[in-house]
């Protein structure tokens, strides 16, 4: 009788721990979680994981989180924690890259496609991790470079064209500015008349008509002019620097002013 209750006494004891220490065990099954995703990166390093997976944090659009870059090495990580019954993920690099280092749960192949680097990975009851150290090669860097250069370049000839384009159209507007009247003479010399008073285009005008020196006194006779006014406004024409007056005797010869 005593030795049936001592095995009753330990049979409790043994319930009696399991029921203290179940809650404490690890479940199996509660926090598994799964995944079927695609990884892809674009050349500035942003992320995108898309697909069907449980785990609340895993799938991200054009995130920089899981991306970094020292000079020419970029690093990607993605580490999540949990145990993973089953996992599948395909990751895409970057056009032109070249891996330096990978590390990742599960198992990993590499396989390059039309020319880029794709990472294929699975893995069963494990925690899920990919960390991949990459490099874009430079020529890739060079295209890009080489079209912001030639951006600059286009840019800046258009400006400095514009730029002579405005010269070259200011300096017509201006010299059709000053010449508003030209009288040709019989040798060919164009006289620019514009900003002359009535009676100073009248004397200039005869000179050339005439396209010999006159005398003051031919002048006021053929146009009908004061004296005073003759005298005033070929003085004028003088300081103009379109007649030349030459005293002969008595009288002054007005003529025109070779340039």
């Amino acid at each position: 009788m005593g030795s049936k209750n001592k095995n009753l006494h330990k049979i409790f004891l043994i319930i009696l721990m399991l029921f203290l220490f179940i809650p404490y065990l690890p479940s199996a099954h509660a926090d598994d979680y799964y995944a079927d995703v695609t990884i892809d990166i674009d050349d500035s390093g942003f992320v995108t994981i898309d697909g069907i997976t449980n785990h609340p944090d895993l799938l991200a659009e054009d995130t920089e989180v899981y991306t970094s870059k020292k000079q020419s090495y970029w690093l990607l990580n993605i580490t999540k924690d949990g145990v993973f019954s089953d996992y599948i993920f395909v990751l895409a690099l970057p056009e032109d890259s070249s891996i330096n280092y990978i590390k990742s749960s599960g198992s990993i192949r590499i396989e390059e496609e039309l020319g880029n680097l794709i990472v294929k990975g699975f893995g069963q009851n494990e925690s899920f991790y990919i960390i991949v150290q990459y490099q874009v090669k430079k020529g890739s860097d060079d295209k890009e470079l080489m079209g912001t250069d030639t951006l600059l370049i286009i840019v800046a000839l258009i400006l400095i064209i514009g730029f002579f384009l405005i010269i070259i159209l200011g300096s017509i507007n201006k010299r059709k500015h000053l010449i508003a009247v030209e009288k040709p003479t019989k040798d060919g010399i164009e006289h620019n008349l514009s900003g002359l008073s009535n009676r100073q285009k009248s004397i200039m005008e005869l000179l050339i008509k005439r396209n010999r020196p006159l005398t003051q006194t031919e002048i006021q006779q053929e146009l009908k002019m004061p004296k005073a006014a003759v005298s005033r406004n070929i003085h004028s024409l003088e300081i103009k620097g379109l007649v030349e007056i030459e005293k002969i005797g008595m009288s002054n010869l007005i003529k025109i002013k070779k340039h």
